[in-house]
């Protein structure tokens, strides 16, 4: 499977939250939001969709509701990544079902395991189902790194199409001993020129909630050649991409859409609100570059 999912920008969404389920009313403000200013893909239920802290019946039908919603307009691409091999192929195989154009699955976490058993794990899922897949490296958060010789491993398996990854260190490595249908992705928006120098084709970005016409051609401008204009806009960008971080993801993301005036939403234990004192430099910030 050759076909690349996107080329660019992928938004990884936030889930606007009541205090009981999910506002499907404001989900297709931000999805047209994100289409109408130049987002190239959109991730459903990752990490900065809260994802962890919804059930199973929640987490597809969020799923279901964005493939309808968006039909087509741009590709969806699922997370349904699991610590437990099982529990991610049912995931996928119901993204499959409701017609999704791809599957994100992330390192198993907390119980972790070897990279022997990394390619199993991510082999029997590409196996369960017929969807182009992302692998998604995320050291920080899962405890494991998915070595580099294991992704160039893993490149090689039927449906196995590229990476999200968040370690640069490891990036020319697998870039440079893969073959062409295999993509790599940034994972870190602060990394995101890094990543495009070292051949990525693109970002899945927690930063486009925010500014997805400035990541969109950060990447536009770095892939057609003009890296002078790219390189501007990244520094530009450069102090939100680090300020959306000061407290855990998503929720200086989720606040910034909300400063913005759009439909953010609520957080879900165990995240809460912001600080106030980081608020103030949030909202400083999102000044400077006039999003709000």
């Amino acid at each position: 499977m050759s076909q690349r999912i996107f080329t660019g920008s992928c938004v990884a969404i936030i889930t606007p939250f009541t205090k009981s389920s999910v506002d499907y009313e404001a989900l297709k403000v931000l999805i047209d939001f994100q289409i109408n200013n130049g987002t190239d893909a959109i991730l459903i239920c990752g990490t900065t969709g809260e994802s962890s802290t919804m059930p199973d019946e929640e987490h597809k039908e969020v799923i279901r509701f964005t493939v309808e919603y968006i039909n087509k307009r741009v590709p969806v691409i699922a997370n349904t990544g699991s610590n437990h091999t099982t529990h991610a192929i049912e995931l996928s195989q119901y993204a499959e079902k409701v017609g999704a154009d791809a599957i994100l699955s992330v390192s198993p976490y907390y119980n972790k395991t070897t990279q022997a058993g990394l390619i199993a794990h991510f082999t029997t899922i590409a196996n369960g189902v017929n969807l182009p897949m992302l692998i998604y490296n995320v050291p920080s958060r899962t405890g494991i790194n998915v070595d580099a010789n294991t992704l160039i491993e893993l490149s090689t398996v039927k449906n196995i199409v590229g990476v999200k990854e968040c370690n640069l260190d490891q990036a020319a490595k697998v870039i440079s001993k893969t073959n062409d249908d295999f993509t790599v992705y940034s994972g870190e928006d602060g990394q995101l020129l890094p990543f495009l120098s070292l051949g990525a084709q693109g970002v899945i970005s927690v930063v486009a909630n925010v500014a997805p016409t400035q990541t969109h051609d950060i990447c536009k401008y770095y892939l057609d050649g003009n890296i002078k204009k790219s390189r501007e806009m990244f520094y530009e960008t450069y102090e939100l991409a680090q300020t959306l971080f000061i407290e855990n993801n998503p929720i200086p993301c989720k606040t910034a859409v909300n400063m913005m005036g759009l439909p953010g939403g609520l957080l879900r234990l165990p995240l809460i609100e912001m600080s106030n004192k980081n608020k103030e430099i949030l909202h400083s910030v999102m000044r400077k570059l006039e999003l709000i």
